[in-house]
C-alpha cells in the first residue's frame, strides 16, 4: 500500500514538474532563444553570425549611445544609493517618529508608472512649465532630465534592499565598542559598514541594471538625449527594423546578465548574521541625530510627494500652469489618442489574470523546487529558468515575444495581439522577485511537516492545500499584490505587443504623451496610482483580516 502510495506521488509530482518546465519554457526561455538567434540573421534571412554587431559597432552613433546609456546609470547610482542608505539608516539606526508613515511614503513610487516623474518634471522645468526660470539657459529635456527621472523611479526599489541589510544587527558588537571607548563615527565605519557590504553591492548592481534598462523616462523627458532602451523601441516601432532591434537588445542584455551574476556571486558570500546568541540591535533616543534624520527623511518624501503630486494637480487644470481653474476635461479619455477608457479597463484585466495566475503559477514552482523529492536535475532547470527573468529587460522579453510568437509556425501564434500574450509576457517579466518571496516563505515552514505526512501515507497534494497554503497566505497575498500593481504600472514589457483592441493604459500614457496631449497623459497616470494604492490597501486590509481569522497561532 505504502508502495502505490509513493508511486502515485512521485508520478503526480513528475507530471507537475514537467507541466511546469513546460510553461517556464514557453513563456520564458524559448523567447529569449528566439531573440539570440534573430540577432544572427541578416535582414533576407542568411545567418551571419556577429557580423550584425559588428557593423553596428562601427557606427558612431551606436557607441554615443552605448556610452550614455552607461553615463546615465552611473549617475544615477552614484546621486541614489547614498540618499536611500542615509534614509534606510534613518528608519532603522535612529527614533525617527512616525517610521511606518514614512517607510509607506517612500515606496509610492513602486506604484506609479516610470512615465509619470517624467511628465512631472516636464511640468515643473518644461518649455511652459511652473519653474523654467529655474533652468536659466539650460533645458530638462536631456541628460539631466532623464537622470532625475530616473531618481525617482529607482529610489524605492534601492531602498527595500537597503532596508533589509540593515534589518539584522548584532547589538553586542556595538556594545562591545563602545565598552572600548569607540564613538558614533568609529563604530559606523567598522561595524556598520562591513556589515552591510553586501547588500551595499546588490543595490548598486540592482539602479544600475534598472536605469540602464529603463524605456519609459528616456522616452518622455530624454530629448535628443538616445539611450539604447529608447533605440530598440525606435528601431521596433519607428522603423520596422527588427534584425537590428534584435541586436541592441543582446547589446542591452548583457549589462544586465552581467549585473545578475555579480550579485549572485555577492549573495553567495554574504554569511549569516542571525545566530543563537544574536541580540538585535535598538536604536537609543539621541535628540540632535535623529533631528537630522528626521529633516533629511522629510526632504526625500516631500520631494517625492512633490513629484507625484504635480501630475496628479496638473491633471485637474484647465491648461498649466495659466489657467488653474479645476475640470474634468482631461479625463475624457474617449476623445483623445492612446486608447480611451478601453486602455485602463484593459489594464485592469490584465492586472488580474497576471495576479491571479501568476501567483499561482509561481508558488506551484517554488514548493514543487524546495518540497519535489524526485527528479532534482529537472528541478534545477525549472530554478534556473524561475531566475532567468531577473537578468532580462522587459524590452527584450517583449521583443522577444515578437519573434516567437508572430511566427506562423508556432502553433501558439493565436495568441499573438491577444489579451493572452500581454498575461504571459507581464508574468514572465516579473516573474523572479515574486518566485523569491515563494521560496523564502517556504524555507519558513517546517520540512517536518511533510515529512511527517509523508510517513503516514498523505499526499504531498494534500499536505500542501491544507498545511502549505494556509501558513503562507500573508507572501501569497503580497505576490498576488506585486503582481496586480506592476501589471498595472508596466510599459517596456507590453510596449510592442499590444493590439489597437488590448491598448493598456500604461500604453496610452506613452501615446498621448507623443500626440501632444500632456495633462491626459498626467491625468492616466494619476489613475493608475489612485488604482494601484487601492488595491495595496484592499490587499493589506485582506491579509489582515485573514491572518487575523485563521491564523490566531501566529500572535502566540
Amino acid at each position: 500500500m505504502r508502495s502505490i502510495w509513493h508511486d502515485s506521488n512521485k508520478i503526480i509530482l513528475m507530471v507537475v514538474m514537467g507541466l511546469l518546465l513546460l510553461i517556464l519554457g514557453i513563456i520564458i526561455f524559448l523567447p529569449l532563444i528566439e531573440i539570440l538567434q534573430k540577432s544572427f540573421y541578416a535582414h533576407a534571412g542568411s545567418f551571419v553570425f556577429l557580423d550584425n554587431f559588428i557593423a553596428y559597432l562601427r557606427e558612431p552613433r551606436a557607441l554615443s549611445l552605448i556610452y550614455n546609456s552607461l553615463f546615465i546609470s552611473c549617475v544615477v547610482t552614484i546621486i541614489i544609493v547614498p540618499i536611500a542608505f542615509i534614509f534606510a539608516y534613518a528608519l532603522m539606526r535612529s527614533c525617527l517618529p512616525f517610521k511606518p508613515l514614512f517607510r509607506y511614503l517612500a515606496l509610492i513610487p513602486l506604484l506609479a508608472p516610470s512615465l509619470l516623474p517624467a511628465i512631472s518634471f516636464v511640468y515643473l522645468f518644461g518649455n511652459q512649465g511652473m519653474l523654467k526660470s529655474w533652468m536659466g539657459d539650460g533645458s530638462i529635456y536631456g541628460v539631466w532630465g532623464i537622470v532625475l527621472g530616473e531618481c525617482f523611479y529607482v529610489f524605492p526599489h534601492v531602498l527595500m534592499i537597503l532596508l533589509s541589510a540593515l534589518s539584522l544587527s548584532d547589538a553586542r558588537l556595538y556594545e562591545a565598542a563602545q565598552s572600548m571607548g569607540a564613538n558614533g563615527v568609529k563604530k559606523f565605519f567598522t561595524i556598520t559598514l562591513p556589515s552591510v557590504k553586501y547588500g551595499l553591492v546588490s543595490a548598486v548592481l540592482v539602479s544600475f541594471t534598472l536605469v540602464i534598462t529603463d524605456f519609459g523616462v528616456p522616452k518622455v523627458i530624454g530629448g535628443d538625449f538616445a539611450v539604447l532602451a529608447t533605440e530598440i523601441y525606435k528601431q521596433v516601432i519607428g522603423q520596422q527594423n527588427f534584425e537590428l532591434g534584435a541586436t541592441v537588445g543582446v547589446l542591452l542584455l548583457i549589462p544586465s546578465v552581467i549585473t545578475f551574476i555579480a550579485d549572485g556571486i555577492v549573495q553567495k558570500k554574504q554569511k549569516s548574521v542571525l545566530g543563537a546568541k544574536f541580540v538585535l540591535y535598538k536604536p537609543k533616543p539621541s535628540g540632535l541625530f535623529d533631528n537630522i534624520m528626521l529633516l533629511f527623511s522629510s526632504t526625500v518624501v516631500g520631494l517625492l510627494l512633490m513629484i507625484l503630486s504635480v501630475s496628479i494637480f496638473a491633471s485637474f487644470m484647465k491648461f498649466w500652469p495659466y489657467d488653474l481653474s479645476l475640470v474634468l476635461k482631461h479625463y475624457d479619455f474617449n476623445s483623445m489618442d492612446g486608447g480611451g477608457w478601453d486602455s485602463y479597463f484593459n489594464s485592469i484585466r490584465l492586472a488580474f489574470w497576471s495576479a491571479f495566475l501568476g501567483t499561482i503559477l509561481v508558488f506551484v514552482t517554488a514548493y514543487v523546487v524546495e518540497r519535489g523529492k524526485v527528479l532534482s536535475s529537472l528541478r534545477s532547470i525549472i530554478k534556473f529558468l524561475a531566475l532567468l527573468p531577473m537578468a532580462v529587460p522587459g524590452l527584450v522579453l517583449g521583443l522577444g515575444y515578437i519573434f516567437f510568437f508572430n511566427n506562423p509556425q508556432n502553433p501558439l501564434h493565436g495568441i499573438y495581439q491577444s489579451m493572452a500574450i500581454l498575461v504571459a509576457c507581464t508574468i514572465a517579466h516579473f516573474f523572479t522577485t515574486s518566485y523569491i518571496t515563494a521560496v523564502t516563505t517556504i524555507k519558513q515552514i517546517d520540512q517536518e511537516f511533510d515529512d511527517v505526512a509523508e510517513s503516514m501515507g498523505i499526499a504531498f497534494y494534500k499536505t500542501f492545500f491544507k498545511v502549505t497554503v494556509p501558513i503562507a497566505i500573508p507572501s501569497i497575498l503580497e505576490i498576488g499584490r506585486y503582481f496586480f500593481v506592476n501589471a498595472m504600472t508596466t510599459v517596456s514589457a507590453v510596449v510592442f505587443l499590444y493590439a489597437p483592441q488590448t491598448t493598456l493604459a500604461s500604453v496610452a500614457v506613452l501615446n498621448m504623451d507623443d500626440a501632444g496631449d500632456i495633462s491626459s497623459a498626467a491625468a492616466m497616470s494619476s489613475l493608475i496610482v489612485a488604482t494601484s494604492v487601492g488595491v495595496t490597501l484592499l490587499f493589506n486590509f485582506v491579509s489582515h483580516y485573514l491572518v487575523f481569522a485563521t491564523q490566531k497561532w501566529r500572535k502566540s
